[in-house]
């Protein structure tokens, strides 16, 4: 019951985020659905089929990851100090994001399949005076095992994507042991601890003697320094009491200081993916490549595609870093400080969803390009299919921007505390999305200018 109210009891702005993951449930569920009934009513296509039901991997995927980030932003789903007294620890809380994700995700399936039968008219008649009969399979029964797997799709994977993102995690670094194959462990300044050298009683064997002379060390060495004496040259410190290394941290709990690492990766990924669409551009493949039929030369576009949409996804993290620290130079002021460290501050997690628009914006220029011929008509599904990755792209960010503003809303507040005004945060804000505005736009055109160019020879 308790957490049927954390649910309901949500403000207005969560609501409105279902109910867009909701609607992004209702597209993608629509768009299975199509693809059972073209296949319905051209059993004899069936590579066409198949190709029509690949290519909704795409709106899928954009539904998940849409469905991930507005999870992650639920204030009633966070952990807070005192639920775990009533029961609702992390693990609880893990199981009501996926339990209200799968709620949204399922109401979009039904309200699909209402609209898929409406089409159809299988409800009430056929609506449009059968327009969508061609494509819907109208008149033809529906199987009831097939049509329950296409809407289960999207519900099952963002529940399990939603459950395995949020799991209870340990937040103590994993610190593994150093092995050591050395018998004796020997000291910077001298021979080994307690060896006969120095008199003492000989150690332990290479298992057992060596590690207590390096704990004993370090813990002579902390008490030594805690009483004002410095600590003894050469003690070796246990590894366990180590604190974590930069690259031992996760991407989205690196500082303004930590550059996001793959930047050289990504940048090599978008050049092998220009390049190999270039080289494919050589020779056009034939016949025309569309949605529905690709042809066997076609197979170097896709390709190219594929990697110049990872390289741009993972380039973008490092690029958000660099736009930060440009905002920064030449004497900054405290406005452009601000800006600056909030950017590199929040780079990985901006970054990839920012990544994404860039690449589905890319990408939709080049099928604009694709389909400018007059042959090759823009339909109804294929709009659709844009409509709901573009929208999910575009409200993927719009949510981390609200995850990021969730996560400084401690600064914001401490700052106003310090008597920092109001607007300088709300000009700060706006430097930065203009910032990126400016940097990101010019890249993309130019990177979906060069995509499209094979496809205009």
């Amino acid at each position: 019951m308790l957490d049927l109210r954390l649910t309901r009891a949500a403000r207005p702005a969560v609501q409105l985020r279902r109910l867009l993951v909701a609607a992004a449930s209702a597209g993608t569920g629509f768009l299975l659905l199509s693809c059972l009934g073209y296949a319905l009513k051209r059993p004899e296509a069936a590579g066409s089929g198949a190709l029509r039901l690949a290519w909704c991997v795409v709106p899928v995927a954009a539904t998940v990851y849409l469905a991930l980030a507005v999870a992650r932003t639920d204030p009633g789903t966070r952990p807070r100090p005192g639920l775990s007294a009533i029961g609702l620890g992390p693990a609880r809380l893990m199981a009501v994001s996926a339990l209200v994700t799968a709620l949204s995700t399922t109401l979009g399936s039904l309200v699909a399949l209402s609209l898929f039968l409406h089409l159809r008219g299988d409800l009430t008649g056929l609506p449009f005076d059968g327009a969508a009969a061609s494509f819907l399979a109208a008149g033809k029964s529906l199987p009831l095992a097939a049509t329950l797997t296409l809407l289960a799709v999207v519900p099952v994977v963002a529940t399990v994507a939603v459950a395995l993102a949020l799991r209870p995690r340990d937040p103590r670094p994993v610190v593994r042991p150093q092995r050591r194959y050395l018998p004796f462990v020997r000291q910077a300044g001298g021979p080994a601890a307690g060896g006969p050298a120095t008199g003492g009683p000989a150690t332990g064997g290479p298992a057992t003697g060596g590690r207590t002379a390096e704990v004993e060390a370090a813990g002579e060495g902390v008490t030594s320094a805690g009483e004002g004496a410095p600590a003894a040259r050469g003690a070796v410190i246990d590894p366990r009491f180590t604190p974590p290394s930069p690259a031992d941290k996760a991407d989205d709990d690196k500082g303004p200081g930590d550059t996001p690492s793959g930047l050289p990766w990504a940048v090599a990924l978008l050049a092998a993916g220009l390049t190999a669409q270039a080289y494919a551009g050589r020779t056009p493949p034939t016949p025309a490549f569309t949605f529905t039929t690709v042809p066997t030369g076609a197979g170097l576009f896709l390709l190219g595609w594929l990697l110049t949409a990872v390289g741009l996804v993972l380039a973008a993290p490092g690029l958000t870093h660099l736009c930060g620290r440009l905002l920064q130079c030449a004497r900054p002021g405290a406005l452009r400080l601000l800006a600056g460290r909030g950017l590199m501050a929040e780079a990985t997690r901006i970054g990839r969803p920012l990544g994404i628009l860039c690449a589905v914006t890319a990408a939709g220029y080049a099928v604009t390009t694709l389909y400018d011929a007059p042959g090759r008509p823009f339909g109804p599904l294929s709009a659709l299919g844009a409509l709901v990755v573009a929208g999910c792209a575009f409200a993927t960010l719009l949510t981390v921007a609200v995850e990021t503003r969730q996560g400084r809303a401690e600064t914001t507040d401490a700052l106003l505390r310090l008597g920092a005004p109001a607007t300088v945060l709300r000009g700060a804000a706006a430097l930065r999305a203009f910032a990126l505005l400016a940097f990101f736009t010019p890249l993309t055109l130019a990177i979906a200018a060069l995509a499209a160019f094979p496809l205009t020879r």
